[in-house]
Parts: C-alpha cells; sequence; structure tokens
C-alpha cells in the first residue's frame, strides 16, 4: 500500500520526499523499490542492485523484507563498502548485517561481497571493479552519513571525477566517531581506520538511486546535502546531479529544509 502521508519537493534532479517518521519511512523506501524491481524484473528478466548498512537502513530493510511480488530470485545484489580487515563474522561487518537483515530472507540469485579481509586487498578492490563494470546496475539504495559520506566517501577522500569504481579510503573521524556512537564498537580504537568502499563515480553510474536517511542526527548534512554548494565537502550533494534519485526523510532528519 502507497503511503502518501508526506511532503515532496525537488532540489535540482533531486526529488525529495519527507515522511510523519521513520517507520513510514522505511516503508515508502521499501514501496518505491518494490516497483522498480517488479518493473524492471517484467520487462527484462532480471536486476541488478546495490544495498547499503547501517542504522539508518534498518526500516526500509524490515518492510522490504515483507515485499513478496519481487522474484529475487532474479536479483543480483552488490553491496558499497566494508570495513578492511574486517571478518564477515565481526558484529560490525556489513556483510554480516545484509545476511542477516535482509539476504537471508530473500535469497537472491547472486551476492557479490566486497571481501574486507582479503589477504590482497588490492587484488580484491580489482575483482570488485571488475564485476561492477560487468553489471550494468539499476538501481542502488544508499544513505547519507553524518559528514554527509555516500558509502565510505567521506570529505577528505571524496572525489566526484574518481577514474575508479572502487577503493581503498581512510576513514575520518567524524566518520569513525559516526560508527562508534551507533553502538557498533565499544571504543574509538575499535573502529577501524580504513575501509574498502565504492567511489562517487561508481555509485552515480546507478540509473536510479534510493537515499534513505532517518533521524535528527542527519538534519545537518541533509541541510548540506540540498542547500550547500555542490562539492567534495559535502558528497552526498553530487545526488543533485543525478537523472534520477529520490531521497528519503523523517520529519526529524528534515529539520533543515526550507519551507
Amino acid at each position: 500500500m502507497q503511503n502518501t502521508d508526506f511532503r515532496q519537493m525537488n532540489v535540482d534532479l533531486l526529488r525529495v520526499k519527507i515522511y510523519p517518521d521513520d517507520t513510514s519511512m522505511g516503508h515508502a523506501a521499501a514501496d518505491y523499490v518494490e516497483q522498480i524491481l517488479v518493473s524492471l524484473i517484467d520487462r527484462k528478466g532480471s536486476a541488478s542492485i546495490i544495498l547499503a548498512t547501517g542504522a539508518s537502513q534498518f526500516s526500509f530493510y524490515q518492510a522490504l523484507n515483507t515485499k513478496e511480488s519481487i522474484t529475487w530470485s532474479k536479483v543480483t545484489v552488490f553491496h558499497l563498502d566494508e570495513y578492511a580487515g574486517m571478518t564477515s563474522k565481526h558484529p560490525a561487518s556489513f556483510r554480516k548485517y545484509l545476511k542477516e537483515r535482509i539476504l537471508d530472507h530473500v535469497r537472491p540469485a547472486n551476492v557479490y561481497f566486497l571481501q574486507g579481509d582479503a589477504e590482497n586487498t588490492e587484488e580484491e578492490v580489482a575483482r570488485y571493479e571488475a564485476l561492477l563494470k560487468r553489471s550494468a546496475i539499476d538501481l542502488a539504495c544508499i544513505g547519507i552519513g553524518e559528514n554527509g559520506h555516500i558509502a565510505f566517501n567521506d570529505p577528505p577522500v571524496a572525489d566526484f571525477k574518481d577514474s575508479k569504481l572502487v577503493k581503498v579510503v581512510k576513514l575520518d573521524e567524524g566518520c569513525r566517531l559516526q560508527q562508534l556512537g551507533e553502538g557498533w564498537f565499544p571504543t574509538l580504537n575499535d573502529v577501524p581506520t580504513h575501509a574498502l568502499s565504492l567511489t562517487v563515480p561508481g555509485i552515480m553510474r546507478a540509473d536510479k538511486i534510493s537515499c534513505v536517511v532517518p533521524d535528527e542526527r542527519k538534519a545537518k548534512a541533509i541541510h548540506q546535502t540540498l542547500y550547500g554548494p555542490i562539492s567534495e565537502k559535502c558528497p552526498a550533494s553530487i545526488l543533485r546531479r543525478h537523472s534520477d534519485c529520490t531521497l528519503f526523510l523523517d520529519e526529524l532528519s528534515a529539520l533543515g529544509l526550507r519551507g
């Protein structure tokens, strides 16, 4: 059932939808993704998507798990990023997160993970980039970090003209503090300093982007995304240039919106 209780606005090319709370926002994003995947599978027989992780995606995945009209056996899944050196059994692993919150429930046709604990990180980056280059990505489901990052493209390392689709990045302090604050690690010293991440062009090449961002702690980043200059200082601002991107907010993350 489509949620009609929302406000909508556009900033440059970016569609912005604001819902009363995290739950209704998550259901709306799941409805949107369901519609896209069903249409793609009906039209061409398959779909390729990228999935994000993090506390901001909880309500979205909870709702997406209920969408029985999606033929997941015809869907190929990639993911955005993984901590360097981290095993898939670590509580903070994004591979573990995706398996537990969505993939083990829906069982897609193919799942391609970034192996953060690969013996040779550069070879793993090259392997994953080759997989992406062979795939036309229909939809990227992403979030936005408190520092404005998309994937692990923090302001110091984001590059809108990056020649790579995947790279090893150093995490800035704001990003690491966010991971600590969300409860993934006991202390800041436990938060990894590096990660393997899709680049900004690696995300922007997706035909469509669904960006889910609840919570008041994201309000400043959302304000900068929508009203600041389109700049690597707020990497998410580049979404205003994507031809088909929808940003899903709740009332708390939308506190800094005008009008």
